[in-house]
């Protein structure tokens, strides 16, 4: 019995798929999912694109005009959420009669964990599995760790089988000449970061010398950066039930806010919809985040806590939220609206 595998499954563009798993006359026909579903509503984004609308250079995040003008023929779907909520448990509850650790990672993601003896038949069992019960095909990364097999699942959607698998042993040969965004968890700001510092791919991070790297980062994340670009990652595969640990909102509007008033009106109405639904769920508010996109596309995000301790009260969250937002410059105009709510968790 060997221990020490972890795989991730990712499911293949999960909500244009639940889509067609819903109304299988789609199937083979390029989905768009995203908004309302209407295309020609300004400033809607796309949520998912299915493989067939990829094809034509529909992706997420573009803008749903855009995707109409890459692929007119495409059917626009709005975002149907308790549809993908319920699919993502069916596909979860499937994963938990394996004999291994399951934990989810979010709706369309998990990593499993545990006593493996043979990964690759692991990961050929999870894809029969889901596609049999649920009808939704995924992509399964191997690893001996968290990053790498999170990492390895990203090649898996490229690979005809749907399984790929990165090691320590591969690890540098596979990565060492990407750039170091193509790691888990590194963004934008931090490849600015590394790229100030001369380390524009994974093996000039890796060779880095802590000492490089504490020139621009704390200690902690410098640490962090140089196991991730060695392969290394956590190999904890935790089954305590999964909880959210932050929801959130956005609005981007047909014409872009030039008054703050406007502003802190429209903010105000974000966060008691938000806080609405927090509530609902049995959740308590401990931060609130706010971010602003102007017109020039220009995001600025700001945060803080709530002074009193977590809260259910939307007056409280409310007057955080526009706390929050003095500290914003509101020097262009205002073309997306988002706050985030932390929530408290359970010890």
């Amino acid at each position: 019995m060997a221990d020490g595998w972890v795989l991730h499954v990712d499911l293949d563009q999960f909500f244009a798929s639940v889509e067609v798993l819903r109304r299988p006359e789609l199937r083979g026909r390029p989905v768009v999912v995203g908004g309302s579903g209407d295309p020609a509503k300004a400033r809607t984004v796309v949520a998912t694109a299915s493989r067939e609308a990829r094809e034509f250079g529909v992706h997420s995040g573009m803008p749903m005009r855009m995707a109409a003008r890459k692929c007119p023929d495409a059917v626009f779907l709005p975002t149907d959420m308790p549809a993908y909520r319920q699919a993502s448990a069916q596909v979860m509850a499937t994963l938990r009669d394996l004999p291994v650790r399951l934990e989810v990672y979010g709706l369309d993601e998990a990593f499993l964990g545990g006593d493996i003896d043979d990964p690759q038949r692991l990961a050929t069992d999870v894809k029969a599995a889901i596609l049999d019960q649920v009808g939704l095909t995924c992509a399964v990364g191997v690893g001996r760790n968290k990053n790498q097999a999170k990492i390895a699942a990203r090649f898996a959607k490229q690979d005809p089988a749907g399984i790929a698998t990165l090691t320590d042993e591969t690890w540098m040969s596979v990565m060492g000449a990407r750039p170091v965004g193509d790691l888990w968890g590194v963004g934008p700001k931090t490849v600015q970061k590394l790229d100030d510092l001369s380390l524009p791919t994974i093996a000039d991070l890796a060779a880095a010398g802590l000492e490089t790297l504490l020139q621009r980062f704390p200690l902690r994340a410098a640490q962090w950066l140089s196991v991730i670009a060695r392969g290394g990652g956590d190999t904890e595969v935790v089954t305590e039930p999964w909880v959210a640990k932050s929801r959130s909102k956005e609005v981007t509007f047909a014409r872009d806010l030039t008054e703050r008033a406007d502003i802190e009106q429209q903010l105000t109405v974000l966060v008691r919809e938000l806080g609405t639904e927090v509530v609902a769920a049995g959740r308590q508010v401990v931060r609130v985040a706010v971010k602003v996109r102007s017109s020039s596309f220009y995001t600025q995000t700001r945060q803080a806590k709530l002074r009193g301790g977590p809260s259910t009260d939307l007056e409280v969250i409310s007057r955080a939220a526009l706390s929050v937002l003095e500290k914003i410059e509101l020097r262009r105009p205002v073309r997306l609206l988002g706050v985030r709510a932390d929530l408290h968790l359970d010890e």
